[in-house]
């Protein structure tokens, strides 16, 4: 198998443990990454060093290791608030109509 399929593996294993409900786990993909942060409202800059210092504050924010390295527990933590993030919006806009 190779490094990639082992991964994708993995990380399957790892979202069913952590509550992905099996819907695919997010990405770590630096582009993906910026969007989940963009739907928290903290638009990340283009920069490599743009996104490792919005990882770092992440991690530290949320009680994590800020290495900034965006790994498992930072992916879902991430996609986990930008989801509640979602909610939150779309219960605001039914509520104001």
């Amino acid at each position: 198998m190779s490094a990639r399929g082992m991964l994708s593996v993995v990380g399957t294993a790892v979202g069913g443990l952590i509550g992905w409900n099996g819907e695919p786990g997010p990405s770590a993909d630096p582009a993906a990454v910026r969007e989940l942060f963009a739907e928290l409202g903290l638009p990340v800059g283009t920069a490599p060093e743009d996104l490792d210092t919005a990882v770092r504050r992440f991690q530290n924010r949320v009680g994590l290791e800020p290495d900034g390295v965006a790994g498992p527990h930072t992916i879902h933590l991430l996609a986990r608030y930008a989801k509640e993030a979602r909610e939150l919006r779309r219960f605001e806009h039914a509520a104001a109509a």
